[in-house]
């Protein structure tokens, strides 16, 4: 069965999948980029179809896809970015593949800042990206140093940044464990406890202090900005501008709408997302 570590980009998942994998897949807790690749980003078998124009031949290999990766009866921690939707009456997933979900929640006021350096949008295309309720995007499509690719084995729908948050909230088959962002950067011990102990409850799992620590210590923003700077990281995005890869980790804590956002735009997103940010305390 599968559980998922879902968000809208830029919103943290990087983060949790390195302290999960860590923590679950090393004996120590001591993080690498090679063990990231234990969390893996889900993607449908079929990769001949080209999802520009072929979206529902890829959402019905959805179920399917992930019956094939259920067949060993295991646990299979998987990323995602894909709203929990339909696509013409193809659902994401259902309760006979997935277990459980835990869901990235971050301030949009801070996402969008991410999302304009990542993309290489300027502010106000970053504010449509996150206010297109019919928004997708290609995980394997980023610009590279030959353009936009055009077949693509796979894509991520993501509706806009308040449905995307409600669409995992409100599952009804299967338990969901909300994280925020800004909780996560205040105390990460602390909520990455109350990850463990929620996956605890879903299959065998020992909490052990002294490997949390580890898994803490290798996994802050400094250790792996670091170690990006020394080894590059390979899901960081390619620059078509600058024909290089653009920083993944790039600002951390200074990502501070407060200090570095546009306050008419802020107060866009603010007046756009008012229902969902005043629910989460973003207001």
């Amino acid at each position: 069965m599968i559980i998922w570590i879902a968000s809208y980009p830029k919103s943290g998942n990087t983060w949790i999948r390195s302290m999960l994998s860590s923590y679950l897949y090393t004996e120590n807790g001591k993080f690498t980029f090679e063990t990231l690749k234990q969390i893996q980003r889900f993607s449908v078998r079929n990769n001949e179809i080209n999802v520009i124009k072929k979206q529902s031949q890829v959402s019905s290999e959805w179920i399917p896809s992930q019956e094939f990766i259920n067949k060993d009866k295991k646990i299979h921690l998987l990323k995602t970015h894909n709203a929990m939707c339909s696509i013409n009456q193809n659902s994401f997933t259902d309760k006979n593949n997935t277990k459980a979900a835990i869901y990235v929640v971050r301030d949009p006021r801070n996402v969008i800042t991410s999302i304009s350096n990542h993309y290489e949008f300027n502010i106000d295309e970053s504010f449509n990206f996150m206010t297109n309720k019919k928004k997708i995007i290609f995980p394997n499509g980023n610009k590279n140093n030959e353009g936009l690719q055009k077949t693509q084995n796979d894509f991520n729908f993501l509706g806009d940044w308040q449905d995307h948050y409600l669409s995992w909230k409100n599952i009804v088959f299967c338990p969901v464990k909300i994280i925020k962002y800004e909780d996560l950067l205040s105390d990460p011990k602390k909520i990455f406890i109350e990850i463990l102990i929620f996956l605890s409850k879903l299959f065998d799992l020992n909490i052990d202090y002294n490997k949390i620590d580890n898994s803490i210590t290798t996994t802050s923003f400094q250790f792996l900005s670091n170690m990006e700077n020394q080894k590059g990281f390979e899901e960081a995005p390619f620059s078509s501008k600058e024909k290089k890869n653009i920083k993944f980790f790039n600002l951390g804590k200074k990502n501070d709408w407060r200090k570095i956002l546009d306050k008419k735009i802020a107060k866009k997103m603010e007046i756009h997302f008012k229902n969902v940010m005043s629910e989460l305390n973003y207001l």
